[in-house]
């Protein structure tokens, strides 16, 4: 599985503007809305922000990875964000979060989320890669890296 898979092309920002958790979620979730990807960006923020009062999806070194199941999608689907000053995202590691990628499934999808879950976590876990992605300041870089990425570690 290749993050281009499901990441949607139009919904990645290199410049989010929000300053805490549910900012974060909102303008991610807009992002799908604007590409077409979602139609009920409520009913989805609610699921995406009911997920994080079980848990933080803060997984630590600057990365988060919101996720959540609707039956408003019929595939899999992902936004990223990118914020240059980083948010608190009660992250495990308590330090602000960079990098966002936030990951919609269908309503009764449980392997494709997870592989795509786990895929996401693999190339975070690479400190060159992470850092390489706060370097960009573009939608197109952000793309190509993670294009770049997919191709390499497939």
């Amino acid at each position: 599985m290749k993050i281009m898979d499901f990441l949607n092309p139009e919904a990645v920002t290199a410049n989010l503007q929000a300053k805490d958790k549910e900012g974060t979620i909102r303008e991610l979730v807009d992002l799908l809305h604007k590409s077409g990807t979602i139609k009920d960006k409520d009913k989805l923020i609610k699921i995406l922000l009911s997920r994080e009062a079980l848990g933080s999806t803060g997984i630590g070194q600057g990365v988060g990875i919101p996720h959540g199941k609707s039956e408003g999608v019929t595939q899999l689907v992902a936004a990223f964000g990118l914020s240059p000053r980083g948010v608190n995202f009660d992250s495990l590691d308590g330090e602000p979060v960079h990098i966002f990628f936030l990951l919609v499934a269908p309503q009764d999808s449980a392997g494709p989320h997870l592989k795509a879950l786990a895929r996401i976590s693999r190339l975070l876990k690479d400190r060159a890669f992470r850092e390489a992605l706060k370097q960009c300041k573009d939608e197109k870089s952000i793309l190509g890296l993670i294009e770049d990425e997919d191709t390499k570690r497939h």
